[in-house]
């Protein structure tokens, strides 16, 4: 029964999606729906709820669930889920993570994860967006792409 509310549900998201826009630093997916932008721990809560569901990897490959393209490319994808990014690449694992290397067209993961998590604080020593990129795509090589 479960599964199929929560099928239904991300069935749906495509509609959904059209209309929400905003979400907080959860990062696309369920949560974003449900929770929206909502500041403060609310946010933990939309996190759980995309962790829990997969649906933000779901949301980024279907462009469903607050997860649409806006460039379609890399930078597109690190500014909109920075955050998250910030704390998958501190673990060395994730689905921001793993989204990521979706979209490099990683073959070889674990090596990048653990490039990505080596070089943490180079990556992460400025906010901008490009900045990140840019020293993420340093270290693209070692994802097999």
């Amino acid at each position: 029964m479960l599964k199929k509310i929560v099928l239904s549900m991300i069935l749906s998201m495509g509609s959904i999606a059209a209309f929400a826009q905003s979400y907080g630093m959860a990062g696309c997916g369920l949560g974003s729906v449900v929770f929206g932008d909502q500041k403060g721990f609310i946010q933990i809560a939309a996190a759980t709820t995309n962790g829990t569901f997969g649906t933000q990897t779901f949301g980024i490959t279907s462009g469903t669930s607050n997860c649409v393209e806006g460039e379609g490319d890399v930078s597109y994808f690190i500014e909109t889920n920075r955050p998250a990014l910030k704390n998958d690449i501190a673990k060395g694992h994730g689905e921001t993570l793993t989204s990521l290397a979706q979209l490099y067209k990683c073959g070889s993961t674990e090596s990048f994860y653990s490039a990505l998590k080596t070089n943490y604080s180079s990556i992460f020593s400025t906010n901008n967006s490009a900045e990140i990129q840019s020293k993420i795509e340093v270290l693209r090589s070692s994802c097999g792409a």
